[in-house]
């Protein structure tokens, strides 16, 4: 079976592992992520840049089958566990606030900085992610003793991809199926002024 694919459309070359990655729900549910592969994700995160060095995220880490793997996938929403549950290792991130120097500045963009870094390797691995919101965070803080400077802000499926037909709703079929989008660069970068294009949209 060859994955889905849903190569980035854009105007200049990009590094492949930026180019192919996006947040698949159609996940094989007989496929492991090992121990290795997910070390490799996590030094990822370990390794991006923080404001001051002061490297504020956090994880916690399941293999399915094990007890913080079901206790994760517990806490997501139901609409998330219909299909999460077929995740090789479920993850959730969570953001250090205060360390023995006090507040953390930029806590949140060092944590999104982190994940950013371990999404691609996921790809870098032959491996999908998927970032979700929709979970409990005071579940996950009082399931794992998550002390209250650290808030949990993402859970994190990873798997091998599957295809979309094993979401089962046709809806979901589609949505699995759809391409994907954004803003052109126009729109996005801007010199001047706002709203002045820093590329020629043509």
């Amino acid at each position: 079976m060859s994955p889905l694919r849903k190569p980035a459309e854009t105007s200049a070359p990009l590094a492949e592992d930026i180019g192919e990655r996006w947040s698949p729900r159609a996940l094989d549910e007989t496929a492991e992520v090992s121990w290795d592969q997910l070390r490799s994700l996590l030094e990822a995160a370990r390794w991006a840049a923080s404001f001051g060095n002061t490297q504020p995220a956090r994880y916690l880490v399941g293999r399915r089958g094990d007890p913080t793997y079901q206790r994760i996938l517990g806490a997501l929403t139901e609409r998330n566990q219909s299909w999460a549950h077929r995740a090789g290792a479920l993850l959730v991130a969570i953001m250090v606030t205060r360390n023995e120097k006090g507040e953390i500045q930029y806590a949140e963009y060092g944590l999104g900085l982190a994940g950013q870094n371990l999404v691609l390797q996921a790809v870098h691995e032959g491996l999908v992610a998927h970032q979700m919101a929709g979970f409990d965070p005071e579940a996950v803080r009082r399931d794992f003793a998550v002390p209250p400077e650290a808030v949990p802000r993402v859970a994190i499926a990873v798997g091998t991809q599957a295809e979309p037909e094993v979401l089962g709703a046709e809806r979901d079929v589609a949505r699995e199926r759809s391409p994907r989008k954004r803003l052109p660069l126009a729109e996005f970068a801007f010199t001047g002024t706002w709203g002045k294009p820093a590329w020629d949209p043509s």
